[in-house]
């Protein structure tokens, strides 16, 4: 289906092959801090927190958060505007293993791609409020490629109506929601002008060793063994797929682990495994 929208995008508008790039400096983008829960949410714009892989097109090439130049076919970029776009390489919820495992493809898979959408939530080139960006992304569909979309930007009246919407989304299977201030620049960096929502916390460790199972994991992995950005120690164990005990994250990987607020200690509590992360 796709391939014959573009054979009529074609018909219309002369298209150039996007410009190979070998190497280039990692993007810096604008990374979110948690939402306190008493921001004046009126004063936010509101999306759902994609489950994907994030993005950014420089123009001439996608690339990942990490600069590693993400290989697509030709025709999933070509006819996209010259402007820089921070994004979600994404399918669907509760799909990320599905589109993580196609963004690391050395060669990429004409039809594996076919699934894939790249969902906009930022243009860090344009120096102008938030507000004005969204106004600007939402412009992206005049370009009529189906796969390139703007994220739905929304408001809400009060925290309540927030709350609504966070329970609701959570139990379609959604991750969270992100709150982006109005007036907000795009900057480098963690911004509290850009929140993350969530029923949970997420956080990313090291993995230092491994436990050895016990009972029916006798032979396979008990826990991993990390280490926290702040130096913080503790064990991963629950979220362990048998797969994973079978074959862990190696010593040296950095994990995302999962977790409900801190202990008195200071430690994540009911700290659960999500996965490998895919980049530095």
């Amino acid at each position: 289906m796709r391939h014959i929208i573009l054979l009529c995008f074609y018909c219309v508008v002369a298209i150039g092959t996007p410009v190979a790039i070998a190497s280039g400096p990692a993007h810096q983008p604008m990374l979110a801090s948690v939402y306190p829960g008493d921001a004046p949410v009126t004063e936010y714009w509101v999306s759902e927190k994609l489950d994907g892989v994030r993005g950014h097109w420089d123009g001439r090439a996608l690339w990942t958060r990490g600069g590693y130049r993400i290989n697509t076919p030709v025709w999933f970029t070509r006819g996209w505007p010259e402007m820089a776009m921070d994004g979600e390489l994404w399918i669907a919820r509760e799909h990320f293993d599905q589109v993580s495992a196609i963004v690391r493809t050395a060669e990429p898979d004409e039809g594996d791609w076919q699934e894939v959408n790249f969902m906009v939530f930022d243009l860090p080139g344009r120096s102008e409020s938030f507000s004005q960006r969204v106004r600007a992304m939402r412009r992206i569909t005049a370009y009529s490629i189906p796969w390139l979309q703007p994220i739905r930007q929304f408001r809400v009246d009060s925290i309540e109506e927030l709350d609504r919407r966070l329970d609701k989304l959570v139990a379609a299977g959604g991750e969270g929601l992100m709150l982006h201030h109005q007036d907000a620049l795009y900057l480098e960096g963690r911004s509290q002008h850009l929140l993350k929502y969530k029923l949970h916390e997420d956080a990313e460790a090291q993995v230092t060793g491994y436990t050895q199972g016990r009972g029916k994991y006798v032979g396979m992995v008990g826990a991993l063994e990390v280490q926290s950005k702040d130096g913080r120690r503790f064990r991963l164990g629950s979220g362990l797929s048998d797969e994973d005990r079978q074959q862990p994250p190696p010593v040296g990987s950095w994990v995302t682990y999962r977790f409900n607020g801190l202990t008195s200690n200071g430690l994540p509590r009911f700290a659960r495994f999500v996965r490998e992360r895919i980049e530095p």
